[in-house]
């Protein structure tokens, strides 16, 4: 027998063919993960498939099999194939990702030091590896790599190698995770035969009392209990209940216990069910109907407030009582807590959380459970789409148009798409949920590839909120030169009187977007992206609690490259260096500065960079510890919040230029989702969008809540100029140091590609470029890149060599 691998070596494409010793060919399965020599190292695989015949004369047989279960199901290993070919990633890449992290291995090279009184003074880095292999003994490439950031230290390392200073060998590192043990103890007789036993536990009062009470104790737990558990409730120790055990009363052993992330998620109490409004009975009907007779895919659109999370939840109960287990994928789980806390309290002990802010034991524990059918449903961010359920009838991916779904580090792919790709594979339903989904969804909607449901309507009583648009330029005529419009600042005032919530949005962070010189006009950038910097100002405390003076930091938001506030222009040495723009942090200090009785939070990337620091700011603002919500983007996530009765948006404009076809659709849907933050309940609210261009379209058709104008005033746009959904393109970036050689690169590969158009006769795609990217610098590195658009450009692709480049099928932009 043979079986083809796909091994862990990300870098690697195809398969390859290996014998199946003796011994392991009963055991062996797809999906099984092995070990393999592979050139002169030893690799992790995941069997692909088994074979009678090898299409290689003598393959090398497997190692060891690492898990006697598959790891990947038969639609999974389908999902990993069709995603390879259709994103043209790497297969070994794919299945990477449906692996838990630190069960899978990739194989290291160890460094150790041979002669420990070598010096090479003429390299600091052969001085700081040899320091470093000295101070920590042999360490793996990986582990040296944290102490080396942006250096190449393994040419040193191979040069140290040659000249016997150190040695170094191929291994394969054990998997990091583990099933987690603790001891307990459990009765091991009748309460009787206990009882029985009570009064001639130990020979000193003492010793009996604590014997007496370990074991009484016990006779009440029905179930095996840690041994800290009976320690701390009976004062006893592990000398006492060592000595029952060998009286034979009790049992001591190891029990495995789950790490559950969601023990930590405070469970809602939930009232009486909910009573479905006739669109929402209606459509519910469509997806259960599906499930009988022919599983498809559903667009699912509603307004903000209309009860799609409530038709997740009884199609999910339907697929559940059949026998069989949903997936849910919401853009953020940290930002979504509300739509967890309602599977939980609607599926108690059956819910699975995946995302990768787990810990590995956590993330581990889950994806056994779930590919050993313990769990129902499994709710998560984009990986979640990984986790091995058994038997998938439903797929639901929430608010489908987030640009989260896209995995923007390799290997590049689309959650969304995936989802609806492996519910064909599972012949499950899958349901794309969303108040503003992209033009190509409903696009494919309307065109009948998938079923369109319409939510037209909140659940509430309360209607979409109405908008006001202020145009910012008559407020500057009219001598207003502040952050707020006077509509806004009036409505502020209002809801803090009514003692309301109200949340202001900002597309920034910081305190100001660029620092400007007004002598010589000199901006001041990033010395690895050339992107203006941005202010940040912090007021730090002493042990004392008193205020220190505040400090001024340039941040970089694309590298986190950061400097002190210069006092002069470092090109012409002018004190005439100033601040401009806005960024969430000032639009909070103009707040407390208006309404010093208000209580401001602000929720930004920066606010929220510790753990549960997302899940802290919304439990104050949702219990009114807050007045006032000051955020950024993370303020159009899935938010039900019934006391926000008013939304203003500081700057609409932010975004609505940039050199990108789907610029316009990403700003509309943001307003739109913003706004529809406001006015859940009978309270009713409103929303102030400020502005310097209101007459853009994809401003007025969110001010509107239009929906459908603006997907068909964004299509005959996307018509016009030949971009999705009329056309579909490839994204070929490559970054060099040396801006010479990035441009050479780039002009090189459009040249080939240009040759592969004309052989293949691909007349109807497009060459775009070479062109530098927008952000044509990052982290130090110069950005060129190439666009192919047309009906298939991934087919002019297929079997070529990007070494090199970045490769992306079907970007979400092309900046």
């Amino acid at each position: 027998m043979f079986a083809r691998l796909a091994v862990n070596i990300p870098a690697i494409s195809g398969v390859f063919d290996y014998t199946v010793p003796a011994e392991l060919a009963p055991h062996l399965r797809a999906g099984c993960l092995v070990t393999a020599p592979f050139g002169n190292q030893t690799v992790q695989g995941i069997i692909v498939e088994l074979s009678e015949s090898s299409l290689i004369a003598n393959p090398k047989p497997i190692l060891d099999l690492l898990d006697p279960a598959p790891l990947l199901t038969p639609p999974q290993l389908a999902l990993a194939m069709r995603l390879a070919d259709s994103t043209l990633n790497p297969l070994s890449a794919i299945v990477g990702m449906m692996i838990p992290t630190g069960l899978s291995q990739q194989a290291d090279i160890s460094y150790e030091l041979r002669v420990t009184s070598y010096e090479e003074k003429t390299s600091a880095i052969s001085t700081r590896l040899i320091n470093l292999l000295t101070e920590r003994g042999p360490l793996r490439g990986r582990q040296i790599d944290s102490h080396f950031a942006k250096v190449d230290w393994r040419k040193t390392a191979n040069m140290l190698v040659k000249k016997g200073v150190l040695t170094s060998k191929n291994v394969l590192p054990p998997p990091r995770v583990r099933p987690k043990n603790i001891r307990v103890a459990q009765l091991a007789v009748t309460p009787e035969a206990a009882q029985a036993e009570m009064n001639s536990l130990g020979s000193t009062k003492a010793t009996q009392t604590r014997r007496e009470a370990a074991l009484r104790f016990l006779i009440q737990q029905p179930e095996p209990i840690n041994l800290s558990w009976v320690y701390a409730q009976t004062g006893c120790n592990i000398s006492d209940l060592q000595e029952l055990e060998e009286r034979g009363l009790i049992r001591l052993f190891e029990n495995e216990i789950f790490r559950d992330p969601l023990e930590r998620i405070e469970k809602q109490v939930t009232s009486n069910e909910l009573s479905l409004t006739p669109e929402q009975s209606s459509a519910l009907q469509s997806i259960l109907s599906s499930f009988i007779f022919h599983p498809s895919s559903f667009l699912l659109y509603g307004v903000t407030g209309s009860g799609k999370t409530e038709i997740y939840l009884r199609a999910a109960e339907e697929v559940i009582k059949s026998g069989k287990q949903a997936l849910i994928l919401v853009p953020e789980i940290a930002l979504t807590p509300q739509a967890v806390r309602r599977f939980v309290s609607r599926f108690p002990g059956q819910v699975g959380l995946v995302h990768s802010k787990l810990s590995e034991g956590e993330r581990y524990d889950t994806w056994r459970r779930a590919r050993d059918g313990k769990l129902s449903v499994i709710i998560g961010a984009r990986s979640a789409l990984f986790s091995p359920l058994p038997n998938i009838g439903l797929i639901v991916v929430d608010e489908c148009h987030d640009s989260s779904y896209y995995q923007s580090e390799p290997p590049y792919y689309n959650a969304v798409i995936a989802a609806q790709e492996y519910a064909k594979l599972c012949g499950a339903v899958c349901v794309l949920g969303s108040a503003t989904p992209t033009v190509e969804q409903r696009y494919t909607a309307e065109h009948g590839h998938i079923q369109k449901l319409e939510l037209p309507n909140r659940v509430t009583d309360s209607n979409l909120p109405p908008v006001q648009v202020v145009d910012m330029r008559k407020e500057l005529k009219n001598g207003n030169r502040g952050i707020f419009s006077k509509a806004l600042a009036e409505s502020l005032a209002e809801v803090l009187e009514r003692k309301e919530q109200a949340i202001v949005y900002l597309n920034r962070r910081g305190t100001a977007t660029y620092i400007f010189c007004r002598d010589c006009g000199t901006t001041l950038k990033c010395p690895n992206c050339e992107t203006p910097l941005t202010l940040h100002v912090e007021s730090q405390k002493s042990k004392v609690n008193d205020l220190r003076p505040s400090t001024f930091d340039l941040l970089c938001h694309r590298c986190n490259y950061h400097r002190k506030m210069p006092k002069t222009c470092p090109a012409c040495a002018s004190a005439q260096i100033r601040e401009y723009g806005l960024g969430s942090e000032r639009v909070e200090a103009e707040i407390k500065s208006m309404f010093p009785q208000a209580r401001t939070l602000r929720w930004d990337w920066d606010t929220t960079r510790q753990k549960d620091a997302h899940e802290i700011i919304l439990t104050h603002f949702a219990n009114h510890q807050a007045d006032i919500l000051v955020g950024t983007q993370m303020l159009a996530k899935g938010l039900d919040l019934p006391l926000v009765t008013l939304v203003g948006i500081v700057l609409a404009d932010v975004g609505l230029n940039l050199p990108d076809p789907f610029a316009n659709e990403r700003v509309f849907q943001t307003l739109t989702q913003v706004a529809g933050r406001a006015g859940r309940s009978s309270r009713g609210g409103k929303v102030i969008m400020q502005t310097f261009t209101p007459e853009h379209y994809a401003l007025q058709f969110a001010a509107g809540h239009d929906v459908n104008g603006f997907y068909t005033r964004e299509l005959e746009y996307r018509k016009l100029l030949g971009y999705p959904p009329f056309a579909k393109l490839a994204r070929l970036e490559y970054k060099n140091v040396d801006n010479a050689k990035a441009e050479e690169e780039a002009k090189k590969m459009a040249d080939k590609l240009k040759l592969k158009l004309e052989a293949g006769g691909f007349r109807q795609t497009e060459l775009i470029g070479p062109v530098p990217c927008f952000f044509a610098k990052e982290n130090g590195e110069y950005r060129w890149q190439v666009v192919l658009r047309g009906p298939d450009p991934a087919a002019v692709l297929k079997d070529m060599r990007f070494n090199d480049w970045r490769l992306e099928i079907d970007p979400i932009n092309i900046l």
